[in-house]
């Protein structure tokens, strides 16, 4: 009888126990205790270009114009650009040069068929720019500039041997950003007009390559 007493009472304890134990759970951080565990991360520092969006764009820029039988000599001018999108542009260009007597003057002793006025060249178009290869120019390798390689080409007017004439242009060229407000540009262009001397009236190639400045604002 004693024995089943003690059995029952065991079982009623044990039952007892089990019922009332709360469910386990990770020991909680003190407010004193310190993370055992602490991730380290390295954050990578990224620096994007930080170009300008302005629309508007001006430069000066300077170079070599050979004019067809008259020579080449530096030319130099200015020109403003609206960025229509990221890659098409329009450019107002106007540029100043000069040019030598010709070969036939040389030769031949005979008197100049332009006088030294009329021998200055000077000329204004508006073009029309597109952005074939934009992209990055590295120099070295912690050195990225943004860049892009045009196409360009227009009309405008060209003021020579004391006649306006209508001109073609059409060239292409580099640009780098050097910041976010700089931008270096190199450019070829041939501009294409009819001259007329001494009554005869001909289509004249003038190769023009420069190299100029150019801000953002």
């Amino acid at each position: 009888m004693a024995s089943r007493t003690v059995r029952l009472f065991l079982n009623t304890v044990l039952g007892l126990g089990i019922l009332l134990a709360p469910a386990w759970s990770p020991p909680l951080l003190a407010a004193g205790d310190e993370q055992v565990v602490r991730p380290e991360i390295k954050r990578r520092e990224v620096t994007e270009d930080a170009i300008d969006t302005e629309d508007f764009e001006v430069g000066v820029w300077g170079g070599i114009m050979s004019i067809e039988d008259f020579g080449s000599n530096a030319v130099y001018g200015l020109r403003g650009t609206y960025h229509v999108t990221e890659d098409i542009f329009l450019e107002a260009t106007y540029g100043v040069t000069s040019g030598d007597e010709t070969s036939f003057e040389r030769l031949s002793g005979a008197a100049n068929i332009l006088t030294d006025s009329e021998r200055d060249l000077d000329y204004y178009n508006l073009s029309f720019g597109f952005n074939v290869f934009p992209g990055e120019s590295f120099v070295g390798k912690r050195w990225a500039f943004t860049s892009a390689f045009y196409l360009i080409g227009g009309i405008g007017s060209t003021s020579f041997a004391g006649d306006d004439m209508l001109t073609w242009n059409a060239g292409f060229g580099y640009k780098v950003l050097l910041n976010d407000w700089l931008a270096l540009r190199v450019d070829a262009r041939d501009h294409v007009f009819d001259l007329d001397l001494l009554g005869e009236k001909r289509t004249t190639h003038n190769l023009e390559f420069s190299g100029g400045l150019s801000i953002f604002f």
